[in-house]
């Protein structure tokens, strides 16, 4: 196919067998003979169903973006054996499975990473509609890793046994989450990410986890390169603007970064990481009664989001208000009517409470108020006795340390601290090295 191409100055023709347009959308497969064909912008003269001889790409739209996701059918890219069906997902990327249900749930699953939704575990549902879809088992795998590790083994096992009959994209993403999952090599895991979305960019899950992984290893500058180099693929889509503007800000463009996070909130009004990032430039350029106002317009939004998403973007607009020098009683009562009392939310992840908990909490101290919250930091270093809540987040530990300390519970905190040094001298080399970084770069969220 992509041989066949040529430039001209009537611009890039296919002159080739006929064309059937399979999906008219945004984002659409087209079938050409033994080619199939990922369009994701559709030119306007095709409509569903419509058989051409050619399509005149100067003709489309202003950004086309044609990509061969599989060259030849009959040279084995695709598995062309009648018994497997190929359903598209909200990407329009092909997914071996005759599911209707598990495709719905593969999709709720991508909204609520996306939005930072509470119910990512929705993806299990689809392994149940389709047990053999390799992409469900291999998202479940990473959703369950945490909490329920033999389940997220007996999902990446699933996905594995079923590799051969998978698509490309398939193979690809669990190549890529099959890294992370193994502690495989930051770098090789986030090349394979790289190319997971030079083939498939509209892959917006692809880019967050991989987004999340350079975050943690201290890499904002491929982070920000992960997101521009699928930007032209998703123009004027909901998210992707959002995860632009906190790698900006991460890179010190703090002009640029308000710009992505306003036009992303022009899209999506309710996006959690897009407010988060807007939060971000008002606080650094001490715009605190601006971050005040933007953040209380937001208060609804959240409650549908995940602890961490819920429970951060509250300590944000504690911290603005404390940097703010407003009364301080609405710092505690956000601490203790919005944060803490999250624990009792519907699918609660405690950790993730205790890490914003734990972050206002300094804060207060450092502004000199730790009078103040004595009674607070006593009843939360009672809870991070609890060792099933360490080792869940390196920052989470580094909190726990100094708040049992803070409490005098010396011998807890000195337990906590030699297992920290334990498995940081366990790792191998580029993940030590890394690992230097890690505390700085948690910095820039807390």
């Amino acid at each position: 196919m992509a041989t066949q191409m040529n430039n001209s100055k009537q611009g890039l023709r296919t002159p080739l067998v006929p064309f059937m347009l399979l999906d008219y959308s945004f984002h659409s497969v087209i079938l050409c003979g033994d080619c199939l064909i990922y369009c994701s912008v559709v030119p306007p003269s095709c409509r569903f169903g419509d058989s051409v001889t050619e399509i005149n790409i100067q003709n489309c739209r202003r950004h086309l973006y044609l990509f061969v996701i599989w060259q030849k059918i009959m040279a084995g890219s695709i598995d062309c054996d009648h018994q497997h069906e190929y359903k598209l997902d909200r990407w329009g990327y092909p997914i071996n499975t005759k599911s209707d249900a598990c495709i719905l749930h593969i999709n709720a699953y991508c909204e609520q990473v996306l939005s930072y939704g509470a119910k990512r575990d929705v993806i299990t549902r689809a392994t149940q509609e389709d047990g053999d879809c390799v992409l469900a088992n291999t998202l479940a795998a990473l959703t369950l890793l945490d909490k329920r590790p033999s389940d997220a083994a007996s999902h990446l096992h699933a996905a594995e046994r079923k590799l051969e009959v998978a698509t490309v994209y398939e193979k690809m993403v669990f190549n890529a989450v099959s890294s992370l999952i193994n502690g495989g090599d930051e770098e090789t895991t986030i090349d394979l990410h790289f190319k997971l979305l030079t083939d498939f960019p509209k892959d917006l899950v692809s880019l967050k986890r991989a987004q999340v992984l350079c975050f943690y290893i201290g890499r904002p500058d491929l982070s920000l390169q992960l997101v521009e180099q699928v930007l032209p693929a998703n123009q004027g889509e909901n998210y992707i603007y959002g995860m632009l503007s906190f790698s900006l800000l991460e890179a010190g463009r703090m002009g640029d970064a308000e710009l992505a996070s306003r036009k992303g909130l022009r899209i999506k009004s309710d996006d959690p990481w897009s407010q988060h990032a807007l939060c971000h430039v008002f606080q650094h350029e001490c715009r605190f009664k601006e971050a005040v106002q933007f953040m209380k317009t937001c208060l609804d939004s959240w409650n549908a989001c995940c602890s961490f998403m819920y429970t951060h973007n509250w300590w944000h607009l504690a911290l603005c208000y404390l940097e703010g020098h407003a009364h301080f009683s609405k710092v505690l009562h956000i601490y203790d009517s919005h944060i803490l009392a999250s624990l009792q939310r519907e699918n609660v992840d405690p950790s993730q409470v205790y890490l914003n908990a734990l972050g206002l909490l300094l804060n207060i101290h450092v502004h000199g108020h730790s009078g103040i919250i004595d009674d607070r930091m006593r009843d939360l270093a009672d809870h991070l006795l609890d060792q099933s809540l360490w080792h869940q987040e390196w920052l989470l530990d580094l909190l726990a340390v100094w708040a049992l300390t803070f409490t005098n519970k010396f011998s807890q905190a000195d337990q906590l601290l030699e297992d920290m040094k334990c498995r940081v001298n366990e790792m191998r080399g580029n993940k030590r090295q890394s690992m230097q970084r890690v505390p700085l770069r948690q910095d820039s969220v807390f």
